[in-house]
């Protein structure tokens, strides 16, 4: 025999064991690290491109704001029904010092207020006639169908420039210096001619100082709309020309607002970032080399090889010590069982383990030690013989047999199923986990406090402890007593030992094993009535049996019950949600049986509990733990339990939900309504058009839109339309009546009524007034 030949075989397996698995995490520790790094790095810049956007978005709306409360000051409105001069030094002087003002709400560098009716222009500077300045870029803005929009150019609004000067930014060979905000004067409709025109301009330099990141490994730029960056440097553009292409295109494409893709730019491979913006449909960009991303994982590589290195070289030492520790009790075997058997020459022999499988077969087992064996393993098949008599895997017909081989009671004149459940493990000393511990426990009581002749193996099977009783008397009556008094017994042992309450359901008294699976499913039934009795109880199914079956009324009384609790969550109202749901468990509970069907009814009411929180967007698994919830409604065991897991899993966690949701959807619905009432003031709208357009039900915009603004729906479209005829009776020529249908009042009554109601004057009178003032 070749002696040493397992012992190669272990250290050659030790090796292979330690280096592949070091090989194999090595390697892909190494790509998965690279891949972190660059996802970290895209992450980081892609947070710093959001930062960028929302500070530039935050500026231009800063500036937004500011032309609208500028261009509904008191003091803009009575200018531009004036023909300004040299000698309204007053006027000009306090118009020039509000347009300085409004450099301190943000970073501007010109302001021009133009008068299109009287042909003056205003800018931070100086008072000039419209007729010295460049009209063409005013023609060019008048045409435009926006009231209120962005424009770029190059440089000051200057008297020589010609229309196609003023449109080079849009070009690929030049780079826009300002960028400029226009309103037209007033904000009429589209068809409406406008008196005038503010403008707002900033440098786009002062644009591009916000787009520069904190890290310098990144390059960021804007594109507007038509895909252009249209604040870069020219050389910038073409640079990067290929990529604002790709930009645009994927946008196009995949209709998201942002992602990330890698390019190559001037040779060299970049992960490029973009953003959408919503604000003005602007794209911000962000490029950083790749090698740059990448710069770190040369050194993740270095160190995850020397690793690797370090990890094969210990294991190779530790496979040579350890092999020959493992091989010594290998060579004793092998030593023993060459004492027992002679070692023979044998050249098939490949290794020492046939040699001591060949020595230990020759050794024969006793039959006492088979014996032995066969008697500790008695108790186990006893089990698993009950089990299956239980699970209908075995018919029971031949029971002589069986109590013969199994050592099981017999001459018995009656059978009985007797089924145990813990109660309220939340309210003693255990854990819900433990109940599968403690039903063992119950089960080793039940075998200590039974005599083997009056009983079968107990056994514990779908979370209760199952045990088949036997006794003597033939006569139902009589076996069933018995019973009862053996279930006080044994419930008394398990209040003694752990406790704990346990309740306990009887079946019929029979003769046969095969009717063994009708009786648990007997006791099981009685078993079921704790969730009207409540818990530690005893029950026969006897004293069920003739109970009737639930009457159609209670069924619908139910569903009537389900609908106002479910009304109840929408409304957000928990207490009335918990009140509702006492009367629902007494009607479920206390009614025509329905006690056996009341897992499939709770379900229901579970399903519908979901159903409210999944369709506001949120999915199942945000409220419960996947199939371990609905395991655990199936094993709730009191009405306690019921009331608790229903109260703390579904009502408390959807009515969070929705009042959060809520809070967040009073701000969209009221933001909504204004821009309908400013956009279709001049139509006939009402609530119930806004709560069709926006799909919301009349009287809940209505609560929501008064609680946000302190007024009524019709209070607020009232006031606004007046403001607008107001803003029409001093700014033009228009009749009372032609204003009143501007503004959706067919009956000039009612609209000179509504007028004078906010006002305290009457249309005539407020533009007599204002004629006066002027004169």
């Amino acid at each position: 025999m070749i002696l040493g030949t397992f012992k190669s075989k272990i250290l050659i397996y030790s090796l292979l064991l330690g280096s592949f698995p070091t090989i194999l995490i090595g390697f892909f520790s190494y790509f998965i690290a690279a891949k972190d790094v660059e996802d970290k790095v895209n992450e980081g810049n892609m947070h710093l491109l959001n930062q960028t956007r929302m500070r530039v978005e935050q500026v231009l709306d800063s500036m937004q704001r500011t032309a609208l409360q500028f261009e509904n000051s008191a003091l803009l409105k009575s200018v531009m029904d004036s023909k300004l001069s040299g000698q309204d030094f007053i006027k000009v002087r306090e118009l020039m010092k509000e347009m300085f003002n409004l450099q301190t709400q943000t970073i501007l560098n010109q302001v021009y207020v133009v008068n299109l009716k009287h042909e003056w222009v205003v800018d931070l500077n100086s008072l000039k006639p419209l007729e010295g300045l460049n009209k063409a870029e005013f023609e060019r803005y008048l045409d435009t169908n926006e009231s209120i929009f962005w424009a770029a150019g190059s440089g000051e609004i200057s008297q020589t420039a010609n229309p196609v000067e003023t449109d080079h930014w849009n070009s690929a060979e030049q780079t826009a210096t300002t960028l400029r905000l226009v309103h037209k004067i007033p904000l009429l409709s589209k068809n409406a001619s406008p008196s005038g025109i503010l403008i707002l301009q900033i440098t786009a330099k002062d644009i591009r100082s916000m787009l520069e990141p904190d890290n310098l490994r990144a390059a960021q730029y804007i594109l507007n709309e038509q895909g252009e960056a249209f604040l870069s440097p020219v050389q910038d553009r073409v640079a990067y020309r290929s990529i604002n292409g790709e930009v645009s295109a994927r946008i196009a494409q995949s209709g998201q607002l942002q992602g990330a893709f890698h390019a190559e730019s001037e040779g060299k491979k970049v992960s490029v970032l973009y953003a959408k913006s919503e604000y003005n449909g602007w794209t911000y960009v962000s490029v950083v080399s790749l090698d740059k991303v990448t710069d770190q994982t040369g050194n993740i590589a270095l160190i995850t090889a020397a690793a690797c290195f370090g990890i094969i070289v210990t294991v190779l030492i530790a496979s040579l010590f350890g092999s020959r520790r493992m091989y010594s009790p290998i060579r004793t075997l092998h030593e023993f069982a060459t004492n027992v058997q002679p070692q023979q020459a044998d050249g098939n022999r490949k290794d020492e383990f046939e040699f001591i499988r060949d020595s230990l077969t020759s050794l024969a087992v006793s039959r006492n030690e088979l014996d032995k064996q066969m008697k500790s393993q008695t108790v186990h098949l006893r089990e698993f013989y009950v089990l299956k008599l239980f699970t209908e895997q075995m018919s029971g017909a031949d029971d002589k047999y069986a109590s013969e081989r199994y050592g099981f009671p017999t001459g018995w004149g009656s059978l009985g199923v007797l089924q145990l459940e813990l109660d309220n493990l939340q309210q003693s000393r255990f854990q819900e986990q433990d109940r599968e511990l403690l039903l063992f426990a119950v089960n080793n009581i039940v075998s200590e406090t039974l005599p083997d002749e009056a009983r079968f193996s107990p056994i514990v099977l779908n979370h209760s402890q199952v045990t088949l009783l036997t006794c003597k008397e033939k006569d139902a009556e009589a076996a069933q007593a018995l019973f009862y008094e053996t279930a006080q017994h044994i419930k008394a042992k398990v209040q003694e030992y752990l406790g704990l309450e346990c309740s306990i359901g009887i079946s019929h008294p029979f003769q046969r094993l095969s009717d063994v699976k009708r009786a648990y499913k007997e006791s099981s039934a009685a078993l079921k009535l704790r969730f009207v009795l409540g818990s530690n109880i005893i029950v026969r199914y006897a004293d069920i049996e003739d109970q009737g079956s639930a009457e159609k009324t209670v069924y619908n009384k139910l569903r009537q019950i389900e609908d106002q609790m479910m009304l109840s969550l929408e409304e957000r109202q928990l207490g009335k949600v918990e009140q509702l749901f006492q009367r629902y468990l007494d009607e479920l509970l206390c009614n025509g049986g329905l006690y056996q069907e009341h897992q499939l009814l709770l379900l229901q009411l579970a399903s519908r509990t979901v159903s409210i929180a999944q369709e506001q967007g949120l999915s199942m698994q945000q409220l419960w733990n996947g199939e371990e919830e609905l395991k655990r409604l199936f094993r709730l065991q009191t009405r306690t339990e019921i009331a608790s897991w229903f109260d703390a899993r579904l009502f408390k966690p959807v009515i969070e939900i929705l009042e959060d949701m809520a809070d967040k959807q009073f701000v969209n619905i009221t933001r909504r309504i204004i821009e309908i009432v400013q956009e279709q003031y001049d139509r006939d709208i009402s609530l119930e058009y806004c709560a069709a357009i926006m799909n919301f039900n009349p009287a809940y915009i209505s609560r929501v839109f008064k609680k946000e603004m302190g007024v009524s729906f019709s209070e607020y479209l009232s006031e606004y339309r007046m403001n607008i005829a107001k803003n029409l009776l001093a700014t033009t020529e228009l009749k009372v009546s032609e204003i009143g249908q501007k503004v959706s009042y067919t009956n000039i009554s009612a609209f000179i009524r509504t007028f004078r109601r906010t006002f305290g004057v009457t249309p005539g009178q407020y533009r007599e007034q204002l004629h006066r003032e002027e004169g």
